[in-house]
C-alpha cells in the first residue's frame, strides 16, 4: 500500500496491515509509540499494568487499540497478552518491550540483592520473555516479524542511573544480538532503541512529584536538559516512537541486532572540553617557563558554541 502524508506532512500508513503489542504503553514513551503506530495504520494491543491505560482504547476506538492488563514480571501475563492479541487481531507482527521503571537506585557498595533482582526482572527478564512468546507466534505465522526493546543511554555510558538499572539496560543490548543469532533464520528481527534525556512522567515519579504537577515539572526540565544535549533540546516520546517505528516497519527488513541511541548526540561525544583543558595547561606551562610563543594547540578539536 502506498504511503500517504498525514496532517503533519509525515508519511503515513508505514504500518498498514500490521499488528503490534506495546508493553508499558499507557504513558510516556509507550503512549507516544501507541499514538504513532495508530497514525501509521497499525492495530495495537496496549499491555500495561495500570488500568488507566484503558483510556487509549476509548481514545482511539477498539477497532484500532485494545487494552490488556499485563504485569510483565509475570511470564503467564506475557504469554497471555500474545494469545489475546492473536485472538483479537489475528496475528502479531511487532512486539515492543517497553515496560519499565528506574528500579532499585542503591549504589554498588550498598547494593540491595532483592532490589537488584526486581529491577532485572522488570527490565531484562520481561524483554527476554517478550522475545520468547512473540517469536513463537511469529514462527507459527511463517512471515517473520520485528521485536523492539527499549534500553537507555545508561546501557552505553555509566553515570546516568544506578548499577541495577544500568546493568539491566546494558544486557538488553546483547539480548537483541543473541535473539538475532537464534531468530534471524525465521526472518524475525530484534533491535533496540536507547533513549537519552526524554521528557516523560518517569522522571517526575522518581522525584516524588504529585501527579497533578507532572506536566509543570516536566516542562521545567526542557531548558536544563537542552543545555546538556549537543542538538540543543530535550527529547520527546515522539522522537523515540519514530525510531521504534523504523524498526517495526518494512524499512528495516535488513536490520537486526542493532541499537539506536536517540539522545541528541549526547553519547556521541565527550562532555569535557579537552581542548580547553590542554590549551589552559599549555598557557600556564609557557608562563611558568617564560615562553612568549602563542598557545595554539593544533591537534585538538574545536567546539563551536
Amino acid at each position: 500500500m502506498e504511503s500517504l502524508p498525514n496532517d503533519e506532512g509525515i508519511m503515513a500508513n508505514r504500518l498498514a496491515g500490521k499488528v503490534a503489542i506495546i508493553t508499558g504503553g499507557g504513558r510516556g514513551i509507550g503512549e507516544g509509540i501507541v499514538e504513532l503506530f495508530v497514525a501509521e495504520g497499525a492495530k495495537v494491543v496496549v499491555a500495561d499494568i495500570s488500568p488507566a491505560a484503558a483510556g487509549l482504547e476509548k481514545r482511539f476506538g477498539s477497532a484500532s487499540v485494545v487494552f490488556k492488563r499485563t504485569d510483565v514480571t509475570v511470564e503467564a501475563d506475557i504469554e497471555s497478552v500474545v494469545a489475546f492479541c492473536v485472538e483479537r487481531f489475528g496475528r502479531l507482527d511487532a512486539m515492543v518491550n517497553n515496560a519499565g521503571a528506574l528500579g532499585d537506585q542503591s549504589s554498588l557498595l550498598d547494593l540491595d540483592a532483592e532490589g537488584f533482582n526486581k529491577t532485572v526482572t522488570l527490565l531484562l527478564r520481561s524483554a527476554a520473555l517478550g522475545h520468547k512468546h512473540a517469536a513463537k507466534q511469529m514462527i507459527s505465522q511463517g512471515s517473520g516479524g520485528s521485536i523492539i526493546s527499549t534500553s537507555s543511554i545508561a546501557a552505553i555510558q555509566a553515570g546516568w542511573s544506578a548499577v541495577s538499572y544500568d546493568t539491566a539496560k546494558a544486557a538488553i543490548v546483547h539480548l537483541a544480538r543473541s535473539a538475532t543469532y537464534e531468530l534471524a533464520s525465521h526472518r524475525i528481527r530484534s533491535n533496540v532503541v536507547a533513549p537519552g534525556l526524554i521528557l516523560t512522567p518517569i522522571i517526575a515519579t522518581a522525584c516524588d512529584i504529585p501527579a497533578e504537577q507532572y506536566d509543570e515539572f516536566i516542562k521545567s526540565l526542557e531548558e536544563p536538559f537542552g543545555n546538556l544535549i549537543p542538538l540543543g533540546r530535550a527529547g520527546t516520546p515522539r522522537d523515540i516512537a519514530e525510531a521504534v517505528l523504523f524498526f517495526a516497519s518494512d524499512a528495516s527488513t535488513h536490520v537486526s541486532g542493532q541499537t539506536l541511541a536517540v539522545d541528541g548526540g549526547l553519547t556521541s561525544m565527550t562532555g569535557f572540553d579537552i581542548g580547553g583543558v590542554v590549551t589552559q595547561a599549555l598557557a600556564d606551562f609557557k608562563q611558568r617557563v617564560g615562553s612568549v610563543e602563542d598557545n595554539k594547540v593544533g591537534w585538538l578539536p574545536t567546539r563551536h558554541n
